[in-house]
């Protein structure tokens, strides 16, 4: 291994080491490369403050030690922010304040960069184009320029070297993550490696920007109702995969919004939750990182979401299980809770039920117990995904995203304000979300589709009644099911065969009957042939004692089983 990767290698594993990971190498000999490395990890000056035990740390330690690490570890630590199953609250915080304030690229790089995606001179793609960028961070710097129409933008441009660092970046985790994963408890319970594939999957789609400008299209087009958010119009014509033009914003950071800038708090608190509540639990896709730093206040008093290139996509049977989940978790409804956990998730060998119930309990009426206000929605949905994963639960990760996305928005919600009651938000808007997934389902699309199934089903009815009639003439007629008592399942079999039998015979009667009210006879009931009119009286009290029958014993059985 070349001795640039290895030198990464050490820090990361230093890096766990210093964070109570030491016991994690006790089989690294498997790995000659990063047993090597283990003799030679003495305590730097700054770690002298390490406990005994290895292992507690200030989260806002972790934060500058991954800054220091680069780019990948930074995004590494903003990921690790959703993952309320494997790091305290305390570190959860931490990590989501990442920053990664770095140099500028060069002035002249700059234009380069442009000018090559855009295929075009910088003078001929925009009017004005400020040479200091706004923000420069480790994967993208921003700068502001104004078209040739006169409109103000932002535009994002990514840092020509970032992929090549990435990637190995990630080769250097995935030798850790393996490790792990292969020969320590915590890896079997946490599974690294399917976290880093996540993690490369997210990053890949944080560095292709024309996704990102797709994003904004949609956000924009799904939240056009609501009049106090504001999403940024990307500018495709001037937009690649590594530069992004989108409608320039002003305004302040919500936690720096001062007396300068008038607007309503509890107006912008309640539109912005309702707004993310639709997104994740109606349209399916929702901006993934509303961290304080990415929703800023405008001078004319609305809210913009900046920065969407983490994006979350949520299937619409998980959209349902997530809202059961959220409402039965709003209302103290342990059990409830539970049960969605447990159906929205992948049970492993050793998932343990009752502890998980228990734990589940545990947690629920504690917050149940809490008032209204003070509890956080998303600290409710990390706690359950902590417990899940601890049980042996294989959680979906959108649900960790989800959890993430909400505590961000509580924080965001109590910012504008302080009064801001996410819990009473979601049980008012839980009957407009239920209808909009109701009016979903009857969409033209879904009509459609329900209407083919219909077709498909009536199509092949007949020809599998003729199979299930045709096996159950020549007794050939079999249930492919697992035997617990024998005698039973044939009793059982028996019953249903006579009614069937006596079904058809009451059935063949009846057209019988029907034939014979063509024959003109003396015999008449009621003006009408008697034979026939007797195999209909006959058909008639054939079906109601059959009738009666089934009712009697099957509420006989009821009875029993109560």
């Amino acid at each position: 291994m070349p001795k640039a990767k290895l030198r990464k290698l050490a820090d990361i594993v230093r890096l766990l080491v210093r964070y109570g990971g030491g016991h994690l190498f006790q089989h690294a000999s498997t790995d000659p490369e990063i047993a090597s490395l283990l003799p030679e990890l003495k305590p730097r000056p700054a770690d002298n403050n390490v406990g005994s035990t290895g292992g507690h740390e200030d989260p806002e330690r972790l934060a500058a030690d991954l800054e220091a690490l680069g780019p990948t570890y930074i995004k590494l630590g903003q990921l690790l922010s959703t993952r309320g199953d494997l790091l305290p609250p305390a570190y959860l915080h931490a990590l989501a304040r990442l920053q990664d304030n770095v140099k500028p690229i060069p002035s002249r790089e700059v234009r380069r960069i442009v000018s090559a995606e855009l295929g075009r001179p910088l003078a001929k793609a925009f009017r004005e184009f400020e040479s200091e960028p706004l923000a420069a961070a480790s994967l993208a710097q921003v700068h502001r320029a104004r078209l040739h129409d006169g409109r103000r933008v932002a535009v994002k441009i990514q840092r020509p070297t970032v992929r090549a660092e990435i990637e190995d970046d990630l080769a250097t985790l995935q030798r850790v993550a393996a490790l792990l994963d292969a020969h320590t408890e915590l890896g079997n319970k946490y599974e690294f490696q399917l976290t880093l594939d996540q993690f490369r999957t997210s990053l890949a789609a944080e560095l292709d920007f024309s996704l990102e400008a797709q994003h904004l299209a949609l956000l924009r087009h799904n939240l056009r109702a609501f009049d106090a958010i504001l999403v940024p119009e990307p500018i495709n014509s001037h937009t690649t995969e590594r530069v992004l033009t989108m409608e320039y914003v002003r305004g302040r950071k919500v936690t720096e919004a001062d007396g300068r800038t008038k607007f309503d708090g509890s107006k912008l608190a309640e539109q912005l939750f309702t707004a993310y509540l639709q997104q994740m639990l109606v349209d399916g896709v929702f901006h993934a990182d509303p961290h304080p730093g990415n929703v800023i206040v405008t001078p004319d008093g609305r809210l913009a979401l900046v920065d969407v290139g983490m994006v979350g996509h949520i299937s619409p049977t998980l959209q349902e299980q997530m809202l059961k989940l959220m409402l039965a978790a709003s209302e103290g409804e342990a059990d409830g809770a539970a049960d969605v956990a447990i159906a929205m998730s992948e049970r492993r060998k050793w998932f343990d039920e009752a502890a998980f119930r228990r734990q589940m309990a545990d947690v629920i009426l504690r917050y149940r117990d809490a008032p209204l206000k003070a509890i956080p929605v998303g600290r409710v949905v990390i706690d359950i995904t902590r417990i899940a994963v601890e049980n042996g639960l294989r959680v979906v990760p959108e649900l960790t995203l989800v959890a993430k996305t909400l505590l961000n928005i509580d924080e965001v919600g109590r910012a504008l304000d302080a009064d801001f009651d996410p819990n009473y938000a979601l049980r008012r808007n839980a009957s407009r979300l239920i209808q909009q997934r109701m009016l979903q389902a009857v969409s033209p699309a879904h009509v459609f589709t329900t209407a083919l199934e219909t077709k498909d089903f009536v199509q092949q009815l007949p020809a599998r009644a003729n199979r299930i009639l045709g096996a159950l003439a020549r007794n050939d007629l079999r249930f492919k099911m697992e035997m617990i008592d024998e005698g039973a399942v044939m009793d059982g079999l028996q019953k249903v065969a006579n009614r069937i039998a006596l079904g058809l015979v009451l059935a063949a009667l009846i057209l019988g009957a029907a034939l014979l009210m063509q024959v003109h006879t003396a015999f008449t009931i009621l003006g009408y042939p008697g034979l026939a009119m007797l195999f209909f009286i006959a058909a008639a009290i054939g079906g109601l004692w059959l009738s009666a029958t089934i009712l009697m014993k099957d509420r006989t059985r009821v009875r029993r089983e109560s």
